[in-house]
């Protein structure tokens, strides 16, 4: 599970960042609304802890920014702002939930594990983007009603862009959704090969979209 913490404080940064290391969580640090962006483009997050006053913006802009965007990433807000109206504004933006400052690191696990076993529950085991269906659960790729035999790497790429249908997704966070060694994901253009080896087999090359200079994408009608 690899969780986004975004803090301006570097010492509740790092407090933060230790606590959840000795739970075995993965994560990272942005100390800010610019530096968030970055993380959130080059990577894939499980969940995102925001903090709301940001040195160079704040978190309640970049929530909604992210759900504009589609990015459906569970976000738990971390916020000193107690009122309710500020508590409301968050949810209704698109918050999964939210926890007032000073917290109790009891209270903020529990949180993180209520919200990381919802995402997965959520989880469906059969996608479907015409004329493509998945099943997550079998391992197995059908086109036009075809079964299509896929490598694991393959299958992995195939289910990351049908998660998130219409979202383009950077050769970096491919790269690192199917190999976890940094110094590959940064200097390897193995992806490459992947996306052309899958879309070969799938027989439809206009399924899997190039966008130029930046990644991938495979688009849902609405």
């Amino acid at each position: 599970m690899n969780i986004l913490i975004v803090e301006d404080d570097a010492v509740s940064a790092k407090q933060l960042a230790q606590l959840l290391k000795s739970e075995k969580y993965r994560c990272d640090i942005a100390f800010g609304y610019k530096e968030a962006q970055e993380c959130i483009d080059k990577n894939m997050y499980a969940l995102i802890l925001l903090d709301w006053n940001l040195g160079d913006g704040d978190g309640h802009t970049l929530l909604q920014e992210l759900r504009d965007l589609e990015i459906k990433t569970p976000v738990l807000m971390l916020s000193a702002n107690a009122a309710v109206d500020d508590r409301v504004a968050v949810l209704d933006s698109g918050a999964d939930d939210y926890l007032c400052k000073p917290y109790s690191s009891v209270e903020l696990l529990a949180r993180i594990r209520a919200l990381l076993r919802r995402e997965s529950t959520q989880k469906v085991s059969l996608i479907e983007i015409a004329p493509c269906k998945l099943d997550l659960v079998k391992r197995v790729v059908f086109m036009d009603d075809t079964e299509v035999q896929l490598t694991a790497a393959e299958f992995d790429l195939l289910e990351l862009f049908m998660q998130n249908p219409n979202q383009v997704l950077t050769r970096y966070q491919l790269s690192e959704h199917i190999n976890k060694d940094n110094y590959s994901v940064k200097h390897s253009n193995l992806v490459d090969v992947h996306i052309k080896n899958l879309r070969k087999k799938l027989g439809n090359k206009e399924f899997i979209q190039n966008v130029r200079g930046v990644g991938y994408k495979v688009n849902k009608s609405s």
